[in-house]
């Protein structure tokens, strides 16, 4: 067999490759590019014809070395690589990270910070989920869409600047509670949202859910069972559209997650279509859900009452001594929890993201590892592009809708 004549910097190369009992086969290099592929991804694929034989995915563009810098890092130091790892919820990686780290203390947040973590963690779900359903349909020619999810992603993205100053890689959850307390029109801002968001989700399944030609491009293709699905070790939306019921919000809750009502929406068929259908109504529930935590927002602190873990507030810095060293211990050395072990896992916009940790009682951790949802993903590439045609490819991975991210980490 010859080589492929596309290089890892090209977008598409191609060569013959030897004829099979199927016929020829072509060669296909596609990628490694960004807006087919949801990140840096470069696939080979086999082709008879339009038909794809085979498709191989190469992962490894984006690798960073989060695990690793983890361990060479304080446990502070740490958040704000949290947040870049799946760069479309921040937040979510924050949250599992913050959770494990307070799991080895042995420490429990206050209620106000449980209930703005879920809400923080949801607003980021959906806009997640927006950036899936406007660049999926982008994908299929549906520009519309497109659009329209980003209005509305924008303003969740305000949010995120109102309660941090930063847009996207906020590190608002941090080790021992949040940065700070929200301001006072962080409720109605996002109850207006809510508010907004609820018929404009009807609006967007006008655009697409009985769409004829949206249902030709979905329905049926990508089709994967619910036990390839457990035997990939899948998890979040694509698992559920398999029909299995697992959220680990409900299975193993955390952040009081256990006390809000919400449905975990399940697919029957397992495709393309499914999958889209599935992070629809889950931006339907992550709006129940934040009604609910708003509802029972009361005042209170929003960081444990243990100054050798968080950094005391900056108003203190300027009138106590006290803080200043606190301040300036915490940022140079870092706290030490106590030698042990935890694994933690929250449910994000691309399934069961858990962190293991492993302390050896220094300020740093002894090993930390991520389990991440976008790695098993796209490690089923193979198997569900098997048969499928060539223009058919990038429907396929958009409802996987993985990050390049949280796979070469």
């Amino acid at each position: 067999m010859t080589s492929s004549l596309g290089t890892p910097s090209s977008t598409v190369g191609l060569s013959l490759v030897e004829d099979t009992s199927e016929g020829p086969l072509m060669e296909l290099n596609m990628g490694p590019q960004h807006p087919s592929t949801h990140g840096v991804l470069r696939l080979v694929l086999r082709v008879e014809g339009e038909r794809v034989r085979s498709a191989m995915p190469h992962i490894g563009y984006l690798h960073t070395g989060f695990e690793k810098d983890f361990e060479r890092l304080t446990y502070h130091q740490g958040t704000p690589h949290t947040d870049r790892m799946d760069y479309l919820s921040p937040l979510g990686n924050n949250l599992g990270y913050a959770l494990a780290v307070e799991k080895l203390l042995g420490e429990i947040v206050p209620v106000r910070a449980q209930r703005i973590r879920v809400i923080m963690t949801e607003l980021a779900r959906i806009g997640s989920h927006l950036i899936f359903f406007g660049t999926s349909a982008l994908e299929l020619g549906a520009q519309s869409a497109f659009l329209y999810a980003w209005r509305e992603r924008e303003r969740i993205l305000e949010v995120n600047e109102m309660v941090s100053g930063v847009r996207m890689m906020t590190s608002f959850i941090r080790v021992g509670g949040l940065m700070a307390d929200v301001p006072a029109e962080f409720d109605p801002t996002v109850r207006a949202i809510v508010h907004d968001f609820k018929p404009r989700i009807d609006e967007y399944e006008s655009l697409l859910t009985e769409n004829p030609l949206w249902l030709d491009r979905t329905r049926g293709l990508g089709v994967f069972s619910a036990a390839d699905a457990i035997a990939y070790g899948w998890t979040g939306p694509c698992l559920r559209a398999s029909g299995i019921d697992y959220d680990v919000r409900t299975s193993d809750p955390y952040s009081g997650y256990d006390e809000y009502e919400f449905d975990v929406p399940v697919g029957t068929h397992g495709d393309v279509y499914d999958r889209y259908l599935v992070r629809v109504q889950e931006m339907r529930e992550s709006l129940r859900i934040i009604e609910q935590a708003l509802d029972r927002l009361e005042p209170g602190p929003v960081v444990i009452d243990n100054r050798k873990v968080v950094l005391p507030p900056r108003s203190e810095l300027d009138i106590s001594m006290e803080a200043v060293i606190h301040h300036f211990k915490i940022v140079t050395e870092g706290f030490r929890p106590p030698p042990g072990e935890v694994y933690l896992a929250v449910e994000n916009p691309r399934g069961e993201c858990g962190f293991y940790i492993v302390s050896d009682a220094s300020n740093k951790p002894y090993r930390l590892k991520v389990r991440a949802p976008s790695f098993n993903l796209v490690a089923a590439i193979p198997e569900l592009m098997r048969g499928c045609l060539i223009a058919d490819t990038v429907a396929i991975l958009g409802s996987l809708d993985f990050v390049l991210g949280d796979v070469d980490r």
